[in-house]
Formats: C-alpha cells, structure tokens, sequence
C-alpha cells in the first residue's frame, strides 16, 4: 500500500560535492549535494543565496566542482557548516587552478571539474548556476580501462530526509544492456501465445 508523504523530494542520494570558487581574492570551498547534469557538458548547482562562495562565482563567472571520497568526509561536512565569511576552509586542503585560473580546485578529490558560468537562474531563495564544464581533473588511481571507476572514487552520497551520509554499493548491472533480457522474453511469449 501507497502512503502520502506530502511533497517531498526523493531524487536522493545525490554525490555531496565541494564547490570552489575565488571570493574576495581567496580561494573558498562550500559543501553542496544538490548539483545536477544539464547535458553530457552542463551542469547545475542549486545554492542557497545566503552562501558566501555564490558572490565569488558571480564575480568571477566561474567555479569548480570537487568530488571528495568518503575519506574526506569530516572536512567535506565542515566546509558545510561554516561559512568562509568567517572560516578559512581553503587551509585543509591543498589548492591548485586549471586553464580558468579563477576556479580553485582541491587536490585532495579525485575528481575535479572545471566551470564557466553560461546563466544564472534566480529562484526565490536559491541562485541556481548553469556552468559549461571546461576541464575535468582526474587522479590516475581511480581510473579503471580510461574510465572514471567510482567503485575507486568512493564518493559521499547525501540524502536530505534523513541528513544522513552514505558510500556507494557495488555495480548491479550493464547499462542499455541488462533491459535487452526483457525485449528477448517478450518476443518468446509472443510466439508461445
């Protein structure tokens, strides 16, 4: 049986993330879970206006996307906690800039990705930026036949309704593949009725 939860969002887990980007001349990281895919190059961050690192990416147009593993999950969580109003985040990690040059990025995550701004959406409590991913840093150890293999990353997935970090499971099957077994069975019942 269905039971109504009211309107709640239940997209989650989401892959919690660092975003950068240069505030006041220095580089500052905020934790962020709600970033989403526009296409295979664009992506989305949904921030709350009162963030601090939002007015370094609307004055510099750019930003960075960190994917931290689960080995990074206190200082990931505390990036979320305090604002860089009044904390120096950018001392736990070790900083380094790509082609942008305005995008700090955290050498300590696998995974990085480089991004211009393409257009901002005003929501009413939320600034949401739409960015062109313009490189993607990635470390050698978690790259399996070229291939991003998050099996390797282990990235901290967030989920809202219970305020609760999670790790990634195991691969359960191919995609555009497992779902072919189904087209087969069909076509099987058909000839048998």
């Amino acid at each position: 049986m269905k039971v109504k939860l009211g309107i709640k969002n239940c997209l989650y887990p989401m892959p919690t993330t660092l975003i950068g980007a240069m505030v006041n001349g220095k580089p500052n990281y905020t934790t962020i879970a709600h970033v989403g895919i526009m296409d295979l190059t664009s992506v989305s961050l949904g921030m709350n206006k009162s963030h601090y690192t939002n007015q370094g990416i609307k004055e510099n147009k750019t930003f960075s996307i960190n994917i931290p593993s689960t080995k990074m999950v206190k200082e990931t969580d505390f990036c979320g906690l305090v604002s860089g109003k009044n904390d120096d985040k950018a001392h736990l990690f070790k900083t380094f800039f790509g082609t942008l040059e305005t995008a700090p990025m955290i050498e300590q995550c696998t995974i990085n990705m480089e991004c211009q701004i393409v257009r901002t959406v005003d929501f009413p409590n939320h600034d949401i930026f739409i960015g062109q991913i313009t490189e993607t840093y990635c470390d050698e150890a978690v790259l399996t036949d070229g291939n991003v293999d998050f099996g390797k990353v282990q990235p901290i997935l967030f989920v809202m309704n219970t305020q609760n970090y999670w790790k990634i499971g195991t691969k359960i099957a191919k995609a555009w593949n497992i779902g072919k077994e189904l087209s087969s069975q069909s076509e099987c019942l058909k000839h048998f009725y």
